[in-house]
Formats: structure tokens, sequence, C-alpha cells
């Protein structure tokens, strides 16, 4: 097995220097799904979780997620956000998708906040939902799509 090592040729972890890139306009989507029986979905449609409102917590928990990406991950630039919203949808009878979008005007991009975002959103939806079903599974956490900056524009392709 190839092993991996943890720094840098300069034997040491390091922050990109982003001080010579321009402001520009920023957004990011990312997804995540949340994997549940058909019972889970339907307790948390109705309001009947025990530890309240799922869909709310969840929302504010990947807001709050998003807003402090950079005290997560450590070599993630603090960034002033300008929007963060969480949306959620059904897929099917057992699976609940999460949507997140960031948006920033700034020199560096927001992708790691959106997806930080649904992730904490989804692990928000598994802690208040697990005395009912320990068998969820969070999956596919992933980059929609991202705007602005110098390496321009990116849009996922749907798997077929």
């Amino acid at each position: 097995m190839k092993q991996f090592t943890h720094m840098n040729e300069q034997g040491r972890a390091r922050m990109v220097d982003v001080s010579h890139k321009q402001t520009t306009h920023r957004r990011a989507v990312a997804r995540a799904r949340v994997r549940m029986k058909e019972e889970t979905l339907e307790q948390i449609r109705s309001g009947r979780i025990k530890k309240g409102d799922v869909l709310s917590v969840a929302q504010v928990a990947g807001i709050m997620a998003a807003k402090n990406t950079s005290s997560l991950i450590p070599m993630c630039h603090p960034i002033p956000l300008k929007g963060a919203d969480i949306h959620f949808r059904e897929e099917g009878r057992d699976c609940l998708l999460i949507e997140a979008e960031v948006k920033t005007d700034n020199v560096t991009g927001v992708e790691m906040e959106a997806l930080t975002a649904v992730s904490i959103a989804a692990l928000t939806v598994y802690d208040m939902c697990k005395s009912l079903d320990k068998e969820m599974v969070v999956e596919e956490t992933c980059l929609l799509s991202k705007t602005g900056g110098k390496s321009g524009n990116y849009f996922r392709r749907e798997e077929v």
C-alpha cells in the first residue's frame, strides 16, 4: 500500500496565498443525500420526531456550518458570506436530498462552505432521527456547481 505524506515539498503545511487574486462574485451549490426507512421520512414530514422540527434544526445547523467552515477545515480561508441557504426535498419514499447554496464577493470560492453546510445538515438529520433509524446512510455529498473566480464556472454532469 502506498503511503501518503502529510507535508508539502517544503516540509510544512500551508494556507494558499490568495492576496494576488481578484475579488469576484462567487457562488457554490452542494448536495447530500440521506437514505432512511420510509417510516422515518414520514415522521420527519409529519413533525413527530421527539427532538423537534428536523428540517428547521438541520437548516440552521447547515448555515452555521457554512459560516464556520474555516474553523473546521484548517487550510480554508475565513470568508465573509453574502448568503447561505439550505433546501430539502424528498427523493422517492426513502431519501431526503439536502442542497446548500452559498454566496460571497471575495478572492476565494465558497465550495467548501457549501459542502460543509450539506454535510452538517445531513449529520443533524441523522442525530435527530437516530433513535428511530440507526441504518440511515449519508451518501453522495458532492459539489453541483460553482461560479466566479479565475478557474471559471463548473457544473456537475449528472450520472446516467
